[in-house]
């Protein structure tokens, strides 16, 4: 029995020794530590993506379109607006707009207080702003900053390292002409959008085409693909007006408005024939480049917002109206000795007395006594006719927002002095382009033409998208009258008429003063004191270029349109032909050239 326990106990003493035993246990271990390190791992792995698939699987597939795959708008080019002759009016210039990454700020009270002088925001709103948005990867400071203050900024980021602020380039509205034409051309805003003006009016030709630009990346912000459409830009506007002449026109506005202290003042300049705008000009104005900072008032373009009663410068379609109905003859007479005429218990008055007057002396001399005795002899329903035809209480249709179509009452609606106030241009609203239109009318033979601004619009590509064409609306009196009426226009800036300030040697002019009181409705009556002054009238009277009106609103001193308005319209006729070299007529039995202006 001792023998076999012995032997057991030195069989196990060999198998302890024995050197494989060593390893096969050593890996047992390992394999255990091995087995409970993955399955750990696995279920570290296994609670993660529970964590992400349940917890924050919103919040993460947002962050991963963000990071995968993003848009960024591309702006096009507004397209360029030219004169006549092709010099820009209205163009684009690259500008750097100013953001913020709230996010990456350190410091924000130091940026605020370093920043805000550059950006006219108060240091106080801005650090506010900044920290509200304190999660924000992304905010505009200012948009199309100045370039002074883009450089003051790039030293500041420069000297307290500011990687949170950077500049994305944008383009701007720039108009080189700066003031000229400013009422015309409009503006835009921030976004290069048209506000006002033929930017307004031609927006949807003129903004482009706006287009995204995708781009692939990963997590870390790393572009991996681009998927981009190019933006289109705009088309361009061709306009009838000619820059030099529009400067003209603006230049003798501004001397009347400061030689009469006058409230303002607007000018329009057309050619009868096609009814293509070759000015038109308010005072005050204002500096489109800087349009926030200019006054409602200075940017109304009163040429065609701006009522008024037109006073004698109505009398020109009195007498074209008496004429074509064959009621009158030009040397019918009319007796105006008294002074006055009474109707409707209404006693109207001539500025000057006279005694017997023809039918064009009426019109020369602006006989408001006349005037009536052939508005009662027309009729009202003969009147209001052609008042209409002639384009009054309508629209005209030009390509240009905000345009009013004045005010004309049937005569359904007329008082027993209404017929007598409408012959010497009271008791109607007008706008100066309405007059202006009318008289054209008479320029062109009595076909009333369609006023427009823009000629042709281009695209990028320099192919004619659209043109306009002149566009004849109705005839509304003969050739035949129209030459009578223009020959008594003649005689108005003749010795004898109301406007001999508005001759020019060796260029005949036909034309009507306007003076016209304006209404008080406070006190419901006319003022003594408060006027509108007027000229309106074409050259060459037998061959007409250029029909042009001249209205100053409330100038100080004296009223007469022929003393105020007339002046000007000269001086506006005379410089422009000789911008344009116009020979002039013969002028007592000499041709005399138009001496270039300085």
């Amino acid at each position: 029995m001792r023998k076999k326990n012995s032997s057991k106990v030195e069989m196990r003493k060999l198998w302890d020794e024995d050197p494989v035993k060593i390893p096969l246990q050593k890996s047992k271990k390992r394999g255990i530590v091995l087995i409970t390190i993955v399955f750990f791992g696995f279920a570290v792995i296994l609670f993660r993506l529970a964590d992400l698939m349940v917890v924050d699987h919103e919040k993460l597939s947002e962050r991963a379109s963000q990071q995968y795959m993003r848009e960024k708008t591309l702006k096009p080019q507004r397209g360029v607006i030219w004169d006549r002759k092709l010099k820009e009016m209205a163009a684009n210039i690259e500008t750097e707009s100013l953001y913020a990454v709230p996010s990456k700020i350190e410091d924000t009270r130091g940026l605020t207080r370093n920043i805000s002088p550059l950006i006219k925001v108060s240091s106080k709103k801005l650090n506010r702003t900044l920290l509200k948005k304190k999660n924000k990867d992304f905010i505009w400071l200012e948009r199309k900053m100045g370039l002074d203050n883009v450089r003051k900024v790039n030293l500041l980021k420069k000297k307290y390292n500011y990687k949170a602020l950077g500049f994305l380039s944008e383009s701007k509205r720039f108009y080189p002409k700066k003031r000229i034409a400013s009422h015309l051309l409009g503006f835009t805003n921030i976004d290069n959008k048209g506000i006002s003006g033929l930017e307004l009016q031609y927006d949807r030709f003129l903004r482009g085409e706006v287009s995204n630009m995708s781009v692939g990346t990963d997590a870390r912000g790393n572009r991996l693909f681009n998927e981009v459409k190019e933006a289109l830009s705009g088309n361009n506007l061709l306009l009838t007006i000619d820059e030099r002449i529009q400067y003209i026109v603006e230049r003798e506005l501004a001397d009347a408005m400061k030689k009469w202290k006058a409230k303002a003042a607007a000018a329009i300049m057309m050619d009868p024939s096609t009814g293509e705008i070759l000015a038109m000009a308010n005072r005050p104005d204002y500096d489109p480049n800087a349009a926030g900072k200019s006054k409602n008032y200075a940017r109304r373009n009163r040429a065609l917002t701006d009522l008024f009663e037109p006073g004698s410068t109505l009398k020109t379609v009195l007498a074209a109206a008496a004429l074509e109905e064959g009621i009158v003859r030009l040397n019918d007479e009319y007796d105006v000795s008294k002074g006055y005429i009474v109707v409707g218990g209404k006693r109207i008055r001539d500025l000057h007395r006279n005694d017997i007057l023809t039918f064009q002396e009426v019109i020369q001399r602006s006989s408001n006594v006349g005037a009536v005795q052939i508005g009662m002899e027309l009729g009202g329903k003969k009147y209001y006719k052609y008042i209409r035809a002639f384009g009054f209480g309508e629209k005209s249709g030009i390509d240009f927002p905000g345009e009013v179509r004045g005010i004309l009452r049937d005569p359904g609606n007329w008082s027993g002095t209404s017929l007598a106030a409408l012959s010497i241009g009271q008791e109607i609203g007008v706008t100066p382009l309405q007059i202006l239109r009318a008289y054209a009318a008479v320029a062109n033979g009595g076909k009333l033409m369609k006023p427009y601004i823009v000629s042709d619009i281009i695209s990028p590509a320099g192919q004619i998208i659209k043109s306009v064409t002149p566009e004849a609306e109705r005839q509304i009196i003969s050739g035949r009258t129209a030459e009578k009426v223009t020959d008594i226009l003649k005689t108005v800036v003749e010795q004898g008429g109301t406007a001999t300030k508005a001759y020019i040697q060796g260029n005949l002019v036909a034309g009507k003063t306007g003076t016209a009181q304006i209404f008080d409705n406070k006190k419901k009556r006319y003022s003594k004191d408060k006027y509108i002054s007027s000229f309106v009238g074409f050259v060459p009277a037998d061959d007409p270029r250029l029909a042009l009106i001249v209205v100053i609103y409330e100038p100080e001193g004296k009223s007469y349109g022929g003393v105020v308005a007339a002046p000007v319209f000269k001086n506006i006729i005379e410089h422009t032909f000789a911008y344009m070299n116009v020979p002039m007529e013969r002028d007592e039995n000499q041709i005399v050239l138009v001496s270039k202006s300085r």
